[in-house]
């Protein structure tokens, strides 16, 4: 309840109905609805000593900073209006205000936040007509120079801010209803304020009875009269805040209507519980519910299965260490007897030494005999390992040599396996047995043999083989000219498959124009659907704030969502019905090309199979012909 806070250039503005005129002139009561009814905000001014009294101009005197003389309305200086009137959210605000207020005050005729979104001059004052009614009952309105004579009376009942006389011609045109409208707003508090002082009857109250209406009336008064002189006092000696003011009054007024604190906070506690309440149930509207379910569904099924999975192999793992442990066991219990066993070994060992009889010379033999014979095991150790070496060495150099032989071998036979010569019962073998088999008696005696059984064979096989590849070469040559009168007639063939295929194309290029035509179809219904969806969702957010009529406006809202929910449904099942007679004749076009393209492909089939059979019917005299040329041939 500053006026820096507000930042106005002129005591004037104070009869629009802002934060500190909502405050004083209301009970503690019905603060809280006053309050969250319109929030106007306020820019910060540049200059906060360029201020002009409401009762005059301020002169600089020594005593004090300012000075009141009763004279005119304002000063000289034009005064901007602070309010944000080219603010969309703020312009939206002021519509439905009015709007609401037309309503209460039972205006004739019909008017809806649509209508005053850019209405006619006729509508205009019809509207200026019935408020100003509201403060004059006997007010007419003029039937003439009405683009002068409305912001004359703006003016007459103090208007701070100039209204041109252009905007009277074109009240509703984009540039000049923000300013109408602002003068409206400031209309109607103007008549809330003139309602309110003409209930409370503050010129007279000292000379009423004695009822408690009225008493109660008397106080709030004296606290008003107070609190008004008293920060307009302030005000005169240069003061811009009234923060201990307001306090005060608050208390008085507390004091005076019993305020509850605590009811107070509970139900703004309540308040603020309910309004979470409907914010997360509009965020679970917005959200697919089910799919957060189900993916919540999958992760916990996932979760399941890893613990099972873990579950398993800490079962493994517990199987392996007993089975372990077993095994430990065992060892321990062998390990056991073993020590045992060596205990009593040592103990007869030792029984022994206790009871044998040697003499020293005996012992002294012994040892040199030992000697002696360590040095003989010495000896032919050396000469065993070195042996052993030395059949090692061999045996590698055999090794090496018999591998290499192997691969030799298994080269060979390889190949002998690649040209069907082994087994015997092979194809080319016919009937001998060219594979070489390892034995350990192999000499001299072995290689004539395999040369015998596996060389001269394999020559007059080659010799045999040379003469069919001459054979086959005489014949190839004619087979090839066969196949060059047969590969002319499949070019001719090639030439025309060429065209049943640019048909073929043809047919799929207007099939994937007509399937691009449905898509395109399809992104346009899409559009269609997003910009309903866009529009259901505008709607839904379209819930006012306030205390009193949170739920009444819930309920409103709620009724409104089903109301567009069914329209939304309708339209949809209406795109849906044109799009499924879309894709049934799209079904039937692509179900008469498909019928089409059978025909071709069965009549393309036909020809070619023709086209085949007389190709083999020529290639089958052609090949009488080579028989009957081979036949003359051999009688020749």
């Amino acid at each position: 309840m500053s006026r820096a806070s507000s930042s106005r250039q002129s005591v004037l503005p104070l009869r629009v109905a802002d934060s500190r005129i909502s405050m004083v002139n209301a009970t503690p009561q019905s603060k809280e609805s006053a309050l969250g009814k319109l929030n106007i905000p306020k820019p910060q001014s540049g200059t906060s000593e360029r201020r002009t009294s409401f009762f005059g101009k301020r002169a600089s005197g020594a005593g004090m900073p300012r000075n009141s003389t009763f004279g005119t309305f304002g000063g000289p200086e034009k005064i901007k209006d602070p309010r944000p009137l080219h603010d969309k959210p703020f312009v939206q605000q002021c519509i439905k205000q009015l709007c609401e207020f037309l309503s209460e005050r039972g205006f004739p005729g019909t008017m809806s936040v649509k209508c005053l979104q850019s209405p006619s001059t006729k509508e205009f004052l019809k509207i200026f007509e019935f408020i100003y009614s509201l403060l004059d009952p006997t007010f007419q309105l003029p039937t003439s120079k009405i683009e002068e004579e409305i912001p004359r009376m703006l003016r007459d009942l103090g208007y701070p801010f100039a209204l041109s006389k252009s905007s009277m011609y074109s009240v509703g045109a984009p540039h000049t209803w923000p300013q109408v409208l602002g003068a409206l707003i400031w209309l109607i508090d103007t008549v809330k304020l003139f309602s309110s002082m003409k209930e409370q009857d503050l010129l007279f109250s000292d000379f009423s009875d004695g009822s408690s209406e009225i008493e109660d009336g008397v106080e709030f008064n004296k606290l008003f009269l107070d609190y008004t002189s008293e920060t307009y006092n302030r005000f005169m000696q240069g003061a811009d805040t009234f923060e201990e003011e307001d306090q005060e009054y608050l208390a008085k007024l507390k004091r005076l209507y019993n305020v509850d604190e605590a009811l107070l906070e509970s139900l703004a506690e309540k308040y603020r519980v309910l309004s979470d309440e409907v914010e997360r149930l509009e965020k679970e509207s917005q959200t697919d519910r089910l799919m957060a379910k189900r993916t919540e569904k999958l992760k916990l099924h996932t979760d399941q299965q890893k613990l099972q999975d873990y579950r398993s192999n800490l079962e493994s793992f517990k199987t392996n260490l007993v089975n372990k442990a077993s095994g430990i066991s065992e060892e321990l219990e062998a390990a056991v007897l073993q020590v045992e066993t060596l205990k009593q070994e040592q103990s007869r060992l030792q029984h022994i030494l206790v009871n044998q009889k040697f003499s020293p010379a005996d012992i002294e033999r012994i040892n040199r005999e030992r000697n002696e014979l360590q040095q003989t095991i010495n000896t032919q150790s050396r000469s065993l390992e070195e042996a052993e070496q030395h059949m090692w060495n061999e045996e590698i150099a055999l090794a090496k040599v018999k591998e290499r032989v192997e691969a030799k071998l298994a080269e060979y036979h390889k190949l002998a396996r690649k040209l069907k010569l082994i087994p015997a019962s092979a194809e080319n073998a016919c009937g001998r047995d060219f594979e070489i088999k390892v034995s350990m008696d192999y000499g001299p005696s072995s290689i004539a043999q395999y040369k015998v059984q596996i060389q001269n064979p394999l020559r007059n096989m080659i010799f045999e083989v040379d003469e069919e590849l001459s054979k086959l070469a005489n014949k190839k040559l004619s087979l090839e000219e066969v196949l060059e009168q047969v590969n002319s007639n499949v070019a001719d063939k090639t030439n025309d498959m060429k065209q049943l295929k640019e048909q073929i194309r043809r047919l799929d290029e207007q099939l994937e124009y007509g399937m691009q035509e449905c898509a395109r179809e399809e992104e346009k219904w899409a559009s269609d659907l997003d910009s309903m969806e866009n529009h259901r969702k505008l709607l839904e957010k379209r819930i006012t704030d306030g205390y009193d009529n949170a739920v009444e406006q819930l309920k409103a809202a709620q009724q409104q969502y089903h109301l567009v929910l069914q329209e939304t449904n309708e339209e949809r099942r209406t795109v849906a019905n044109n799009l499924h007679s879309v894709f049934t004749t799209a079904t039937s076009h692509l179900t008469n090309v498909e019928k089409f393209l059978e025909d071709q492909q069965k009549r393309v089939d036909r020809v070619y199979k023709e086209s085949l059979q007389e190709d083999e019917a020529e290639l089958k005299e052609l090949r009488d012909m080579v028989e009957s040329y081979k036949a003359k041939a051999d009688a020749l």
